[in-house]
């Protein structure tokens, strides 16, 4: 007699996930609290750009920040700097979130009274893109520094985005950056995705971002 079994694994590892992340989302949805996922390299200017993002938002929307990193609270002061409600998860070494954690962090930083909760996850595009952490909507951010070939080499970050926002066009003139290839590779990854090309240190199309975001918080508000 054989002395294993073979067992055939037909559910997702992630299924138990998903259901969770469902139910985030549900219990968002009552409080009709908008929770946005921001991810990206490390260095892509999330930070900066969240702070750009709060000037312009903060007197229309009640806003609060999940900074998550496996250490340090350093994003947590930059973003409470903007008086919004803010606070740092450490992750323990993880190089990502999902939605157990990630309501958690909702239960800290409380939604009762935001109508966005904004978490910036941890800084990579691999390990963010494949848990799904109850958000509403996923953006990514491609600083140009980076290059436009990494919708190519970290498929499913752009596949599970519904925005990218491209940082840091001040300084194309020194960057190699093909902002149509760019555009051509995260369209042939999700031809629905929303591009917005920025520069959260000038303000240059940050406008444009903000009136999206705006637009999807409200579109997340009507609905039954």
């Amino acid at each position: 007699m054989d002395n294993f079994k073979v067992i055939e694994i037909k559910q997702s590892v992630f299924a138990d996930n998903n259901r969770e992340a469902d139910r985030v989302r549900a219990e968002l949805k009552k409080e009709h609290t908008f929770l946005l996922n921001l991810m990206s390299s490390p260095g892509s200017g999330k930070t900066t750009t969240l702070k750009a993002t709060i000037a312009r938002l903060k007197d229309k929307l009640r806003i609060g920040v999940m900074e998550a990193d496996i250490d340090s609270d350093v994003d947590a002061r930059a973003i409470a700097e903007t008086g919004v409600k803010s606070i740092q998860l450490h992750t323990g070494g993880m190089c990502h979130l999902d939605a157990g954690m990630t309501e958690q962090g909702l239960k800290e930083l409380g939604t009762a009274d935001l109508d966005l909760a904004i978490l910036e996850n941890v800084g990579n595009l691999v390990c963010p893109a494949e848990f799904d952490t109850g958000a509403v909507k996923n953006v990514a951010i491609l600083s140009v520094p980076e290059g436009h070939d990494k919708p190519l080499k970290y498929p499913l970050m752009f596949e599970v985005c519904q925005a990218l926002i491209i940082n840091k066009i001040d300084v194309l003139p020194y960057f190699d950056f093909d902002m149509d290839k760019v555009r051509e590779f995260a369209l042939k990854r999700n031809p629905n995705i929303e591009i917005f090309p920025i520069s959260a240190k000038t303000g240059e199309g940050v406008d444009a971002w903000c009136a999206w975001l705006e637009s999807q918080v409200e579109e997340w508000v009507r609905q039954d």
